[in-house]
């Protein structure tokens, strides 16, 4: 069994709910950010709170939302998007400060709604925090020389300065108040009218290619070190010495970081940093001039100063996001209170393509939410159900065997049949003998998914065709055996068929790779045809384990269909 099978109900919870979360972040989050919509941040935030509350009706443990958070914000890297330490450090906290409210006020209207205020808040909040990391407390200065300065040129006769700040706070007190009223109404209806999950296919390999894309970059914990060293020296020499000096100095780092990691490239080359460097530095430039009455060297150098904190903390940011990818770092976590995530994330990893697919198109998200959330909380009860159902799941393989012409492959027709008429999912591959004028002159694959059939092996072809004695062999029934036995089309199937293992499989030819994933995939049970001669090297080849050999000459071939069926059911 593997390590998926350790992971306690909490974490399997908190994976769903994290996925689920995760999955608006990745999909909705690059549409809203792209089209620039206003409160983008706080639109994924509210569907977060929506989420977390609605499931809160149906699984009422204890520190589901903060893991939940925590899921959500490590799935965040799988996004498109560059800058994500600064959303994973944002979804984290709403997601605390959420668990933290409703333990002190409870489930009821008060402590979701105060709940739903602050972490929609947070990213407000969050938004100053980062100004004053990155610009220093120049940017307050800054913010309160232009507030003086509005006043000034409208001729305004009240105190200006909290306004704009207060504004904003009431534009996300509403979301807020907004979300946990969804999130109520939709927790309520899941009691009062449960929805069936239907379930849904989805594009699996496509993911799966994107997730074990390789990973050439070297992790280092000594550059992770050094990383963390150059940030705080960089800070500290912006306070302490000349202009002339810390320029070159965080010039140097900023080199440095761009010949070794490709983020801080990323981050540079973005025209939205560019004109954010600019514009602070004008606008110091000419608002402390203004107001201040200092020289304009002084205000830019201000500006400057300004943009290249803030220059080194994003990008060192950046390059403390890679760094923290490292193995070794996961390993550690493995050993702490945090030891179920990895095996959660995994989970996640495994969970997310199908809610990316059950994700319906903004228009159907913005006209009806309580109806997206409900579907998207039924889907987290039938994964939940389906993850302890694979947690009990111990694969078994049967082995099929007999002589040369014994029946083996009617017997399986037979078994293919009566496994679809008891609605026992059967997937995989049997090979039919084809005569001609009561010749044998080769044989045809079919697919047992698909009822698809392609030419194998024939007799006495000419062409450019690999051969097996004295047959050729078709590479269509190559494809279709490669598509048939893939582990990412037999998820549904609890028992896959592999007629037959031969002389090819034992040089790493035709199924023998497919068998290997299939025992690797733990997902089904499998069930092999295979000469009398060659049950035992098969057995040795692949480390067979929990397996049972049938032998068609021993035993009625009625009794090993009620054994196999009622062993798998």
């Amino acid at each position: 069994m593997n390590n998926k099978a350790q992971s306690n109900e909490i974490w399997i919870k908190a994976s769903i709910i994290g996925t689920v979360w995760a999955s608006f972040e990745i999909v909705l989050g690059s549409f809203l950010h792209n089209l620039k919509i206003p409160f983008s941040g706080s639109i994924l935030t509210s569907i977060g709170v929506i989420i977390l509350i609605s499931v809160s009706y149906i699984w009422k443990d204890k520190g589901i939302f903060w893991r939940a958070g925590l899921i959500c914000a490590l799935m965040k890297t799988m996004s498109p998007s560059a800058v994500i330490f600064g959303p994973m450090i944002a979804i984290f906290s709403e997601s605390l400060l959420l668990d933290i409210s409703i333990r002190i006020l409870g489930k009821n209207y008060m402590g979701y709604i105060v709940a739903s205020i602050l972490a929609v808040s947070w990213s407000f909040v969050q938004k100053i925090i980062n100004l004053l990391i990155f610009y220093g407390f120049n940017i307050v200065e800054l913010y309160q020389n232009i507030m003086k300065f509005t006043e000034k040129q409208l001729n305004l006769q009240f105190d200006t300065l909290w306004i704009p700040i207060l504004i904003l706070l009431f534009v996300y007190v509403v979301i807020g108040v907004i979300s946990a009223i969804i999130g109520i109404k939709t927790g309520k209806k899941l009691i009062s009218q449960p929805i069936e999950y239907k379930q849904q296919q989805y594009n699996y390999q496509n993911f799966l290619n994107k997730s074990n894309s390789k990973n050439d970059f070297k992790y280092s914990l000594i550059w992770l070190t050094i990383d963390i060293f150059l940030i705080i020296i960089s800070l500290i020499l912006i306070s302490i010495i000349d202009w002339r000096i810390w320029s070159i100095s965080i010039f140097a780092i900023v080199i440095i970081w761009i010949l070794k990691y490709k983020r801080a490239i990323r981050q540079l080359s973005k025209p939205k940093f560019w004109i954010f460097f600019v514009a602070i530095t004008m606008l110091t430039a000419f608002i402390f001039t203004k107001i201040q009455s200092k020289s304009m060297f002084d205000a830019v150098l201000i500006g400057i100063e300004m943009n290249f904190r803030a220059t080194i903390l994003i990008v060192g940011f950046s390059v403390l996001g890679t760094e923290l990818y490292n193995p070794k770092i996961r390993q550690f976590f493995n050993k702490t209170y945090f030891k179920q995530l990895p095996i959660a994330l995994e989970l996640s990893a495994e969970s997310l393509p199908m809610v990316i697919a059950n994700i319906p198109d903004f228009k159907t998200i913005i006209k009806n939410p309580v109806s997206v959330v409900s579907q998207l909380i039924a889907y987290s009860e039938f994964r939940f159900s389906q993850i302890k159902n694979e947690q009990n799941f111990v694969q078994k393989i049967f082995i099929i065997t007999g002589k040369i012409d014994s029946g083996k492959t009617t017997f399986i027709k037979n078994l293919i049949e009566n496994l679809k008429e008891k609605k026992i999912k059967v997937g995989g591959i049997y090979s039919q003998k084809i005569f001609e004028n009561n010749e044998r002159i080769g044989y045809d694959l079919f697919d047992i998914n698909t009822n698809k059939s392609e030419i194998f092996l024939r007799k006495n072809i000419n062409g450019n065709y690999n051969k097996i004695g004295i047959f050729s062999i078709f590479p269509k029934a190559l494809e279709l055996r490669i598509e048939s036995l893939k582990p990412e089309n037999n998820t549904e199937n609890k028992i896959v068929i592999i007629d037959e293992i031969g002389n090819l499989e034992f040089s790493d030819k035709a199924w023998a790779k497919s068998l290997e994933e299939l025992i690797k995939f733990q997902k089904n049970n499998i069930l092999i045809v295979v000469r009398e001669a060659l049950t035992e090297k098969v057995i040795k080849k692949w480390n067979l384990q929990n397996y049972t050999v049938f032998n068609l000459h021993e035993a009625e071939n009625k009794i090993i269909e009620n054994v196999i069926i009622e062993t798998i059911n």
